[in-house]
């Protein structure tokens, strides 16, 4: 169901905290005195896939980060799969942008994989041959088999986007959160990535994406959440992908460019 917010930052429907994979009421999260997220409610479908939309600034990110409590929040409640954060940290994967990794570590590709698993090996845990494959396995899903020995420095953008979903992979998470994913990247690694996302969703994962190319929204998502520091719409693509809800997220932001992705989009 559509979920608009109206011009105060409340949402004219509250649904309470529940079993959904993530759950999220009256998130306000503040970089000195301005807050970039204020009194924010999200509900994500589960078995679905839903962008995270809005303008550069709007909060996305800050969003995603103080759901998995990197960032802390000011105030507000956040429970995934109906339980606390820290009881369930296990059931999610999440994908940083490509930006904020340190690329210059010097690691394998194979080894950046294997983090992925460092629940199920524990800090002192020993990798047998079945932990391997296993990581070959998540790899070879997004492409990447055959940069298994190189260095993750060595590679290119859009392929080290590759490895760290393929490590969110070998973490067999029930729920994955990705910023910006597809920033940066060349055709070849979106299609690749679109197609490892939509068979998560196939197996009944729940997914969701931070994301910026509106051409691509309904082609991509179920769902779509508009942001701009405050909520501005939730719900199914036909529902609240709209010229208004987009208009009222983007204001006078929408540029040239994004009203004819727009345009694309809508048909």
């Amino acid at each position: 169901m559509l979920d608009l917010a109206s011009s105060n930052g409340q949402v004219q429907q509250d649904h309470g905290l529940d079993d959904s994979p993530l759950a999220i009421r009256g998130l306000t999260v503040s970089y000195g005195q301005k807050p970039a997220v204020f009194s924010v409610d999200m509900t994500v479908e589960p078995g679905k896939m839903t962008a995270i939309i809005g303008p550069n600034g709007a909060g996305k990110s800050t969003m995603l980060k103080a759901a998995l409590g990197i960032v802390p929040p000011v105030s507000g409640q956040i429970q995934v799969f109906g339980k606390p954060l820290d009881a369930q940290r296990a059931r999610i994967a999440y994908v940083p942008q490509r930006a904020s990794v340190d690329w210059d570590f010097p690691t394998r590709v194979i080894d950046v994989v294997l983090m992925g698993l460092y629940r199920e090996l524990g800090l002192l845990g020993r990798l047998r041959g079945h932990h391997k494959a296993a990581a070959m396995d998540c790899l070879e899903r997004v492409g990447m088999g055959d940069f298994a020995t190189r260095q993750i420095g060595q590679l290119s953008g859009g392929q080290q986007q590759r490895v760290f979903l393929a490590r969110a992979l070998a973490q067999g998470a029930d729920l994955y959160l990705l910023d910006e994913p597809f920033a940066g990247v060349d055709a070849a690694t979106e299609k690749a990535i679109i197609s490892v996302l939509k068979a998560l969703r196939e197996a009944g994962k729940t997914v969701v994406v931070v994301h910026h190319d509106l051409a691509t929204v309904t082609d991509y998502f179920d769902n779509v959440f508009l942001i701009n520091t405050n909520k501005v719409a939730e719900g199914t693509v036909a529902e609240a992908f709209t010229a208004e809800t987009l208009q009222a997220a983007y204001g006078g932001r929408l540029a040239t460019a994004q009203v004819d992705q727009l345009a694309l989009a809508l048909g």
